[in-house]
């Protein structure tokens, strides 16, 4: 998980070339070992908020984690709100750009001890990072552990009649680090099973249709031996 966020991170999102007019991100793109390309958006990263994710930032309930935040633009405008919000994220590059920015970040993996465990109100997996380790189970078990039992776990996901498709991936080009690593690809279509195999519900499912994104919003469930 470490070594995968931190090549993504470090080789697209910092790493892209910056002017004045903005970020060319067509100078890197992300390809499977079957040839597909896959979603990638670094320009994003390095961006000020959407509109539409304006309206999701205001719309979360905190304390918010921001799971592999990368530059730290969600939790920029978080902060601007007034709402309590940490990131997290391996990547030492993104993490200096977060902080730069005035946000609180860790630099470390989802998966190593946290603070605040079973207590945050939000979760948030956004820019495709539920594919991060290509496991979107495993990662969504994670974050119910973190999240309070009457929290959310916002996952960005991809349009309708994408399947869930685990691979290897690589960067094009990949600045001397072309090393595979694993990766998924979640549809809207797919999330539901997956949530479920992690105790999770889909509440709700949010959609952009100027920039064309999908949210799912999932709640915790309980168990089977009534207990979450």
């Amino acid at each position: 998980m470490t070594a995968l966020r931190t090549s993504v991170m470090d080789q697209v999102g910092v790493t892209t070339t910056r002017t004045t007019r903005g970020v060319r991100n067509h100078e890197v793109s992300m390809w499977s070992d079957d040839g597909r390309r896959l979603p990638l958006d670094p320009h994003r990263w390095h961006g000020e908020p959407s509109p539409f994710e304006q309206r999701l930032v205001a719309g979360l309930d905190g304390p918010v984690l921001d799971v592999g935040c990368g530059p730290g633009r969600i939790l920029t405008a978080l902060g601007q709100l007034g709402v309590a919000a940490l990131g997290v994220d391996p990547a030492p590059g993104a993490v200096g750009l977060a902080r730069r920015r005035g946000a609180r970040v860790l630099q470390r993996s989802v998966f190593d001890p946290l603070p605040g465990n079973g207590g945050w109100r939000s979760v948030l997996l956004l820019d495709g990072n539920v594919g991060i380790g290509g496991d979107p189970v495993r990662l969504l078990r994670r974050c119910r552990e973190l999240a309070d039992r009457e929290g959310t776990i916002v996952a960005e996901v991809e349009a309708p009649g994408q399947r869930m498709q685990r691979c290897r991936a690589r960067l094009v080009p990949g600045f001397g680090h072309n090393s595979w690593f694993q990766w998924a690809v979640v549809g809207v279509d797919a999330i539901a099973p997956l949530a479920v195999d992690a105790a999770l519900g889909v509440a709700r499912i949010s959609h952009d249709a100027v920039e064309q994104r999908w949210f799912a919003h999932l709640a915790i469930l309980e168990t089977d031996d009534g207990g979450t």
